[in-house]
């Protein structure tokens, strides 16, 4: 654990991507509210599928010439009642309810898409603290050795065996050592706190990613994969059912110009041209001022503006999995079995000049070019195993699926 981040936590997590993953699928807030969405979509459905309520409507006599209220006694009196319903025609309530389906499409779409997005930051989080941690132990492990020879050169020093210079300098490394592990505490701070943001977890948790690095050949086919993520990619799959919607409610717009039927029937008591008149109405307007032509041509104009939208959004669908797939075979190349045999190797010659410094086998300038080398080599080591697992998190992120598992 980081001693920047010790202090403030109580509790250490260790957790594989997979624990982490399922922990982010269950408790993650945002997924969670985005869920909700969709069944509101849903619910729009079950509201599209009902029919029209009947109209009721009455009219009788409040009081009459002999002062009583609601009389009706005697065949006197008047009562109106109309029953009607409306007729929707051109199968205008079919296509309300497709537009209903299309919109449940569009809100998992987008659910998707934001699990995409949130598991893509998810990895990047995971992977760069573990990596973090490992550059920490390569501090530590300098800060240890150059403070033991901070103390031995100061002895040296007092005896009379080594300059001034040598120790300044040498206390100036370890200064610098530890000044850049104060910067590693603060980048672990900033991506432990999205971290739990994204899993939910307690404030004072501290969680240790726990990686296995290994890199295994693999063959991707960039054009199977573009195809791929045109049937799995949130993003792209939303502004297709957003296509079919506009279309969909183009033709709703232009079924809204033909009349609805309005059928009904009605009674009355006295005040027709006989008593207890029962009739039958059929009303409809005339199409002549108003045929919808407005929402026509916007539904027209929006189905054509998400045309082009789907168009673009393809181009940079295949772009992104073809630069994924290059850069994810460029990584790959980088962490070959011959470079992690050299690793290995070099972590060995690093222990062997260490011995040689304190036999006085080595001068103190060749051993700190060579204890500056290592860091260097190593943290170049622990980029380009981030670089590989980055390039992994940003082929399955273009592809909308684990197309490489997390190492």
């Amino acid at each position: 654990m980081a001693q920047g981040a010790k202090a403030q936590q109580t509790d250490t997590v260790k957790m594989s991507f997979k624990e982490a993953e399922k922990a982010f699928l269950d408790k993650n807030l945002s997924l969670l509210a985005q869920k909700y969405n969709v069944d509101a979509a849903q619910a729009l459905v079950k509201q599209a599928k009902l029919w029209d309520n009947p109209n009721l409507s009455t009219d009788q006599n409040i009081t009459d010439a002999t002062k009583k209220y609601f009389d009706h006694s005697n065949g006197g009196g008047q009562v109106f009642v109309q029953l009607s319903q409306l007729i929707k025609t051109a199968g205008k309530r079919g296509k309300q309810i497709q537009i209903a389906q299309d919109g449940v499409q569009i809100q998992q779409a987008q659910f998707n898409d934001l699990m995409r997005n949130l598991r893509y930051n998810l990895l990047l989080d995971f992977t760069q603290v573990a990596n973090l941690l490992d550059q920490r132990k390569v501090y530590q492990t300098e800060i240890t050795s150059a403070t033991n020879m901070v103390n031995a050169i100061e002895k040296s020093y007092q005896a009379g065996n080594n300059s001034l210079k040598d120790v300044i300098r040498l206390k100036a490394l370890n200064f610098g050592l530890q000044n850049d592990l104060v910067e590693i505490d603060r980048q672990i701070n900033e991506l432990q706190s999205e971290l739990k943001t994204l899993l939910a977890a307690n404030e004072t948790q501290f969680i240790s990613p726990l990686i296995t690095f290994n890199n295994s050949d693999t063959t991707l086919n960039a054009a199977t994969l573009a195809d791929q993520a045109k049937t799995l990619r949130g993003d792209y799959l939303a502004n297709r059912y957003q296509l079919d919607q506009n279309q969909h409610n183009l033709a709703l717009q232009k079924a809204m110009a033909v009349p609805d039927i309005t059928i009904g029937g009605s009674y009355d008591q006295h005040s027709s041209y006989a008593n207890n008149y029962v009739g039958l109405q059929i009303s409809l307007p005339l199409p002549i001022f108003n045929r919808n032509q407005g929402n026509i041509k916007n539904a027209k104009l929006a189905a054509q503006s998400q045309e082009y939208t789907l168009q673009n959004n393809e181009l940079q669908l295949k772009n992104d999995v073809y630069s994924a797939v290059n850069q994810y075979n460029l990584s790959q190349q980088l962490l070959s079995t011959k470079e992690t045999d050299f690793y290995n190797k070099y972590d060995q010659l690093y222990n062997s000049m260490q011995k040689s410094f304190q036999q006085k086998q080595v001068g103190l300038q060749e051993f700190i070019d060579f204890f500056d080398t290592y860091r260097e080599t190593k943290l170049k080591i622990l980029q380009q195993q981030l670089n590989l697992q980055k390039a992994i998190a940003d082929l399955n992120f273009a592809v909308g699926t684990t197309v490489v598992a997390p190492l």
